[in-house]
């Protein structure tokens, strides 16, 4: 089984990762994967977020990236993230550590985070159990 980075808005979006966890718990579905994204990380300090997110995406195979309606939208502390925001600071990483990345949107109209294009990502064609593991098995 592979490890699987989430990347998605906490602020917006966390309920989807924890659905995916429902998933994996419960007997009736097929989903199984072992999660190797960050739980919430509790500090401040952009540096430390930063060495434990790239800890988290390099010890992973795989990233699914969560594309929800704030994926592509900045950060108060852009600067200092060095990227638009944390989704594309992932994306931007999980190329670096050669992770198969994978990603979904919520809604057709939402942006996909500019780190995103252009990376030969696997897309699941909605969010739900088996469009992911198709897209996975597809990477």
């Amino acid at each position: 089984m592979s490890k699987v980075f989430v990347s998605f808005d906490y602020e917006n979006d966390r309920h989807y990762k924890f659905l995916m966890g429902a998933w994996d718990k419960n007997p009736r579905f097929n989903f199984t994967f072992r999660d190797g994204s960050s739980q919430e990380i509790k500090s401040w300090d952009i540096g430390r977020v930063k060495a434990a997110l790239t800890q988290k995406i390099n010890a992973a195979t795989y990233t699914l990236v969560i594309v929800g309606r704030y994926a592509n939208q900045r950060h108060r502390d852009s600067v200092a993230i060095g990227y638009k925001n944390w989704i594309n600071f992932e994306v931007a990483r999980s190329k670096l550590a050669n992770n198969r990345i994978v990603a979904v949107k919520l809604d057709r109209s939402f942006t996909s985070p500019d780190e995103l294009l252009g990376v030969g990502a696997s897309w699941a064609q909605s969010f739900g159990e088996a469009q992911i593991m198709k897209a996975l098995s597809n990477a």
